[in-house]
Formats: structure tokens, sequence, C-alpha cells
């Protein structure tokens, strides 16, 4: 059978009608372009250069090269700043918010809707909550005359300083709060789509409920976790109005995240440049994240 061959006016009839297709997007791909690939552009351009907040530096930077990035290794803040920030989205995310997220989904999706209305409504508000409210409010949960300390009082219980005494356990506790909403709402509609009749078939097969749910449902709704995984551990990567609320990064450095060194070094003491080196590296630790986690929505896939 004879094919004919595309003439240049089909090929050219055909690329208009493409790019006709992509123009209502352009609008969006300008503005992503100019809002946030640009600073990103200009924060890798400043890192290399010795930009401050005021001085000559201000005015006429000087090219420094990978001196920012020697710098980070050999100052003991940062390891301590990249430690701290593993650990957070560690703790906060991918296993509090995210284990806590579908153990709530489930316990919901097995009760009655009065207890599952009350719980998501308990869980989403304070979701909801804007981020500068919720900080405030965990703030006056931990701090030596907050919530928490009162509680204890009642109880006869001796208080403490908790934001000085456990800084990294109080924030992670309270990003794992107000962060948790997230991957319940995203597990509670996998758990939807998961077919009521192979759970049934697996109960009448003397499957237990630990045995559905590690070899019916978690291997059913495996692209949900994976991408609520990825989700949630870049946007904990950005957390910063949280901590530098309750603890500003203290006691002593205790609590100091990538982000908050980051904004200390930039605004705290005016060195652009080493601040946006910092901030680099957070954006760098974000594609890794984010490139492991499409490998893992991949293989999930298949």
């Amino acid at each position: 059978m004879h094919v004919p061959e595309a003439t240049p006016g089909r090929l050219s009839r055909a690329r208009r009608r493409h790019l006709f297709r992509l123009l209502p997007v352009l609008p969006s791909v300008l503005l992503l372009g100019l809002f946030l690939l640009a600073p990103v552009a200009w924060s890798f351009y400043a890192s290399f250069t010795d930009v401050a907040l005021s001085g000559k530096a201000a005015r006429e930077p000087s090219w420094l090269g990978l001196d920012n990035y020697a710098r980070m290794v050999s100052e003991p803040g940062f390891p301590l700043a990249l430690w701290l920030t593993v650990v957070f989205v560690g703790a906060s995310a991918i296993v509090g918010q995210n284990a806590l997220g579908l153990a709530l989904a489930l316990l919901m999706a097995r009760g009655n809707r009065a207890l599952a209305r009350t719980v998501g409504t308990a869980v989403v508000a304070a979701w909801v909550l804007p981020e500068i409210v919720a900080a405030f409010a965990a703030y006056a949960y931990f701090s030596r005359d907050g919530t928490l300390n009162q509680l204890l009082g009642v109880a006869g219980a001796q208080g403490t300083d908790w934001l000085y005494a456990f800084p990294m356990a109080a924030v992670v506790l309270a990003n794992t709060w107000r962060g948790t909403a997230f991957s319940m709402l995203v597990y509670r509609a996998a758990l939807a789509e998961v077919p009521g009749e192979i759970q049934e078939a697996a109960l009448m097969d003397g499957a237990g409920g630990w045995q559905r749910l590690r070899l019916i449902t978690l291997p059913m709704i495996r692209n949900s976790i994976a991408s609520n995984l990825m989700l949630i551990t870049l946007q904990t990567l950005a957390v910063f109005t949280l901590v530098w609320v309750m603890t500003a990064g203290g006691p002593a450095g205790a609590s100091t995240t990538l982000p908050v060194l980051a904004y200390q070094e930039a605004f705290k003491f005016g060195d652009i440049g080493y601040g946006t080196a910092i901030a680099s590296v957070l954006v760098l630790i974000g594609m890794v994240f984010g490139l492991a986690y499409v490998r893992l929505l991949r293989g999930a896939a298949r």
C-alpha cells in the first residue's frame, strides 16, 4: 500500500495547528519563567559572587567562583544545618506526616461517618491556617508558659522549656501537626479507589487486617504513596516560617535548618552571596529528591 509523503505545506499546517494549541499556555510559561526561573537563575549567579546588602559589594560585587561553596565545607554551621534539615524532613514529612496521614485515612475509612467528619475537620483545621498563625500557635503550645506545661501542671508533672531543651523535637511535632492533613486527604482519595470486592475476597480467604493492608491496600495505592512523599518532602524542605517563629534556629544553632541558615547569612549578616549559595544547595537537594521520587513513580507504574 502506497503512503503519500507529507508535503511541506501539510507539515507547515500541522506545525501551525500545534503552535496554536500551545498559545493558551504561553502566558503561564512566561509568568513561570519571570517569577520562578528568573529568581532561581539569579540566585545561582549570585552564589558565585560576594554581593552583599550594603557596602562596596552591594554596588560592585566581585566574582568569587567556588569560594562560597568551599566556605560551606570549612564552616561547621553548614554541615550541622544540612544534618538538621535531613532530620527535620525525615522525621516530620517522610515518617510523621506520611505515616500519620495514612493511619488517619485508614481509621476514617473504617470508622463511622460522624467520627470521620470530626477527625477530618480537626486535622484539616491545622492545615488551612496561615503558616504564620500555625507557627505562633505551636510556639504558644511549647513555650515555657505555654499550653503543654499548663496541662502538665494540672496533671501534677513538672514542665520544661521545650523550645530550649528539645527544639528540633518541638518543630518536628509542629510541622507534623500542621501538614498531616494533606497526606490524609491524598490517602483518603486513594483508599476510595481500592475495590471493595478484593478486600472482601481476601477477608473470606482468612486474611487478617495487617495482611490485607500489606498485601492488597499498600501495593494498590503505591502511586499515591510515591506522589505524596515527593510533594511533602519538597514542601518540608522549604519550611522557614514555622522554624523561625518557634526557635529562630536556636538555641546555639540546634534547630537551624538550611532555609533558616540561608536567611541568617543573607539578611541578618548581609552576606547575600553566601546566603544564596546555601539556598542553591537547598534547590539542588530538592532536585535530587524530585528525581528520586520520579524514578520511584515510574517503577511503581510498571
